[in-house]
C-alpha cells in the first residue's frame, strides 16, 4: 500500500501559500508537489470546507490562506482531509476462532490506538505557523 502523502503536501502548500502572500492558482500548487492540478483542487477543497483556505476565480484568482498558520494545527490539518489512515499496520483475520488471533489482534489494536490517539494529540499541539518560522529560521541560517 502506498504512503498518504496529503497531509505533509499540504503543509507544505499552507506554508508555501503563507510565504508568498497572495493567491495561487492550482497549476502554481500542483508544480510545487508533483501532481494534477484536479487532485489540488479535489484537496483543497476539503481544506475550503474546513475554512482553512478560499478560492477565487478569474485573473488574480485562486487558492488563499483564511487563517492565519498560526490558528491551524496539524490536526486541524488531517481532519480535514479525511482524517488518513496513520499506520498502515493491519490484524490478521485468516480464522476468528483462532484464540491466538484474537489474543495478537487485541493487544495489537489496543497499542495501535494509544498510538492514534498520542499522534494526533501531538497534531493538535504544533501549529503551521510554527513550521512556516522554523522554514524562515532554517532559510536565514543558510
Amino acid at each position: 500500500m502506498p504512503a498518504d502523502t496529503r497531509l505533509s503536501r499540504m503543509l507544505h502548500v499552507l506554508i508555501h501559500m503563507d510565504h508568498i502572500g497572495a493567491p495561487v492558482t492550482s497549476e502554481a500548487i500542483s508544480r510545487m508537489i508533483s501532481t494534477n492540478p484536479v487532485v489540488v483542487r479535489r484537496t483543497m477543497a476539503g481544506l475550503k470546507a474546513a475554512g482553512y483556505v478560499t478560492s477565487g476565480k478569474g485573473h488574480g484568482g485562486g487558492w488563499a490562506l483564511a487563517r492565519p498558520l498560526d490558528e491551524v494545527t496539524l490536526r486541524d490539518i488531517h481532519d480535514a482531509l479525511g482524517g488518513p489512515k496513520l499506520f498502515a499496520i493491519g490484524l490478521a483475520d485468516d480464522d476468528p476462532r483462532c484464540l491466538v488471533e484474537k489474543a495478537v489482534n487485541a493487544a495489537m489494536d489496543e497499542a495501535m490506538a494509544e498510538a492514534e490517539r498520542r499522534l494526533l494529540d501531538r497534531f493538535g499541539e504544533v501549529t503551521i505557523g510554527s513550521l512556516a518560522r522554523d522554514v524562515a529560521h532554517a532559510r536565514r541560517n543558510l
